[in-house]
């Protein structure tokens, strides 16, 4: 008989929502009856996902910012979540979690430096918080381009999970096949390995609640008829893979957590499916074929990642503001990064190891004193070791402006794009405190055309309030 398996992964994530200067999440409005999103998030989806133990019956990622606002406010349910991963791997020698890079930056985006930043605190806090080495990463948005890859290899990530139409299919001569993962080969002879997810399946579970009512019905009428009738004539193995945000099971879609519950276990049994996860299923299903990527491509954006760069289709009319916002952040970005080698280069022999190394202060694994007397070979005077310190929390929140929310959506007059400057400004007022110099008029001159066009909400206007705030702090 033919070995039939689904795989769920649930992507759960929420970007950072503290105000950078109180370290507190402000009242939300939208929220009630909680004070947040985050708090009404955890109560509508992770907490009864994981008192259903459906952690450990699925893939899934849980972003690190969230995780570190579970560590505080609902310790209890990410330790249920961490258990059900522990669980898997002691019952099977792997896990089922996954990392995710730490702070949903677009990386094809990005500069190679800031790729490895994120992914090698995207690892560390997947270590932190799960007690062991991460086999597969989720790339936020799937935005992929071969760069990134070859960052995920170098870190010995060993497969990540894409969109089917992110792959290239040209050198197969042949339909993607869905069942089944491929090896994507890298420069320096490096290669990853790639789950394709099912189309059809994941956009029925994601936007067609009327389909995921009765999980025996859509187990029997859906699942049964997507595996490859040749292959399963021949007896081959197979395996679907659905991928979905996290927050549809209970937040986006009432009661989808007891449908997730009862898919992963009686229903897909009751059909013959076996439930699996990526690591589980390489273990004895390596991949037999390779391919290639089309690059700069994401599983939420069909014009590549132009969604977080300019006007798209996606946020149709109102998306002139993002181009704006990209080249304003890019520059402070650059101005920052030079500001940082050029005040640290007299003591530090690798400033780039450093901001790397800086998760672990993040984390709480060893006082910031530590690392910068380590970095620099001795304790440097005091004021070179603040001066240090306050340059690396600027990298800090250099790194969150880059937050993918802040251009996900259509206007800019939303809380997620202020939230980015905020951070821009806190990144600004601490290089001030540091060295002296001064970014804010570049800015701020930047950010004046970032406009929303439905309220008139300016970028600059909401950086010099941050700032103002900073400085009379």
């Amino acid at each position: 008989m033919a070995e039939h398996s689904l795989c769920i992964h649930g992507h759960f994530y929420q970007p950072p929502r503290e105000d950078p200067i109180t370290g507190l999440i402000p009242s939300e409005a939208g929220a009630s009856p909680y004070n947040n999103w985050n708090e009404r998030i955890q109560a509508d989806c992770y907490r009864p996902n994981a008192e259903l133990g459906n952690f450990g019956r699925i893939s899934f990622n849980l972003g690190p910012t969230l995780g570190a606002w579970m560590q505080r406010h609902d310790p209890n349910a990410i330790r249920q979540i961490i258990a059900q991963d522990r669980a898997n791997l002691d019952r099977h020698g792997v896990g089922n979690a996954i990392a995710q890079a730490y702070n949903h930056t677009i990386l094809p985006l990005a500069t190679r430096r800031d790729k490895v930043t994120q992914v090698a605190w995207g690892i560390a806090a997947f270590e932190h918080a799960f007690g062991r080495k991460p086999q597969g990463m989720w790339l936020p948005e799937t935005a992929v381009d071969v760069e990134t890859l070859g960052v995920l290899a170098e870190h010995d990530i060993e497969f990540t999970i894409l969109a089917p139409w992110q792959a290239d299919t040209s050198t197969l001569n042949a339909p993607l096949d869905p069942t089944e993962p491929y090896r994507i080969h890298l420069p320096q002879g490096r290669s990853i390995l790639v789950f394709f997810y099912h189309r059809e399946l994941s956009t029925l579970v994601s936007f067609s609640p009327q389909s995921t009512t009765n999980a025996d019905v859509f187990a029997q009428a859906e699942i049964l008829t997507r595996f490859n009738a040749e292959k399963s004539q021949r007896g081959d193995p197979q395996m679907l893979l659905i991928a979905t945000d996290g927050e549809l099971y209970g937040h986006h879609q009432v009661f989808r957590d007891h449908f997730l519950a009862h898919l992963v276990n009686g229903a897909c049994t009751s059909t013959g499916i076996t439930k699996t996860y990526p690591a589980l299923w390489l273990r004895s299903h390596p991949p037999g074929r390779t391919i290639s990527i089309h690059e700069k491509t994401s599983w939420s954006c069909h014009h590549g990642v132009l969604r977080w760069m300019g006007e798209c289709s996606c946020t149709p009319d109102y998306g002139t503001w993002k181009a704006y916002l990209r080249r304003a952040f890019d520059r402070l970005a650059a101005s920052l990064d030079q500001v940082y080698v050029d005040s640290t280069r007299a003591l530090i022999s690798d400033p780039w190891k450093l901001r790397d190394d800086y998760i672990h202060v993040i984390l709480g694994n060893i006082p910031v004193e530590d690392l910068i007397a380590r970095a620099v070979g001795h304790r440097p005077a005091e004021d070179d070791c603040r001066k240090i310190r306050l340059l690396l929390e600027a990298q800090h929140e250099r790194q969150r402006i880059y937050t993918s929310c802040g251009w996900y959506f259509d206007d800019f007059a939303r809380i997620e794009p202020k939230y980015n400057v905020a951070y821009a400004a806190q990144a600004v007022w601490l290089t001030r405190l540091a060295t002296g110099i001064d970014l804010a008029p570049q800015t701020a001159a930047d950010l004046s055309h970032v406009i929303s066009q439905r309220s008139g909400a300016r970028g600059d206007r909401v950086f010099r309030r941050q700032l103002q705030r900073a400085e009379n702090k």
